[in-house]
């Protein structure tokens, strides 16, 4: 695995920014980035929320001469819904009563310098996926928690990931306290290595990164 950082201001912006990845889990993001960015192909991250990891994948590509591109439909996870302890309500849209990421996440970009090197895209990550036609040096699976929303994160996008391009899965808890810290992700993390198409690389807390090494998902 690389072992590139970000520059400080950079690092300093993830910090910033609302979100939920720790420190040490935006550090390996960042150096899978980078290396997955040698292969001169768009680096993909589904679950957007306000940016906090896009910030790092957005750099990594910058620096690599390519692009990063980021699905969601900006509704919030199931997790992240009113009454869900994640819930944050400084991302309801005031005027709907419903969850709108989408503003804070252009704030979190335009305020690092990176809206030039972002792709965003505005929808629901299996409709993306099944029109998407390029191939993809990295996929980053940090959508929603769920079997039926993690799995479908996996098929939708996995097919797309080049020859020797990183799987990367955020909050794989084997020993998750319920539905939503881990489980999904988990069996999807196990799926992709049963395949025998990927190959662990690194774990660093509840990131898993993998590489492809064979075809199928």
């Amino acid at each position: 695995m690389s072992v590139a950082a970000p520059k400080p201001e950079v690092l300093a912006a993830f910090e910033a920014a609302k979100g939920f990845m720790p420190v040490g889990e935006g550090l390996a993001l960042y150096g899978a980035a980078v290396e997955a960015g040698v292969l001169g192909l768009p680096l993909l991250e589904v679950g957007t929320y306000c940016g906090r990891s896009t910030i790092l994948l957005a750099d990594a590509a910058r620096a690599a001469g390519v692009t990063a591109v980021t699905v969601d439909h900006h509704r919030g996870s199931e997790e992240q819904q009113p009454g869900w302890d994640y819930h944050d309500p400084e991302t309801v849209d005031p005027a709907l009563g419903v969850m709108d990421t989408l503003p804070l996440f252009r704030r979190t970009l335009h305020t690092a310098g990176l809206e030039d090197h972002v792709i965003a895209v505005v929808g629901r990550s299996p409709q993306v996926a099944r029109i998407w036609n390029s191939p993809l040096g990295l996929v980053f699976i940090d959508g929603g928690h769920t079997d039926e929303h993690a799995t479908a994160d996996y098929e939708g996008w996995a097919p797309h990931l080049a020859e020797g391009g990183l799987l990367l899965i955020h909050d794989v808890f084997p020993d998750p306290e319920d539905e939503f810290t881990g489980q999904a992700p988990y069996r999807v993390y196990l799926r992709a290595l049963a395949s025998g198409a990927f190959t662990e690389i690194s774990a660093t807390d509840s990131l898993r990164v993998l590489r492809r090494t064979g075809a199928g998902i």
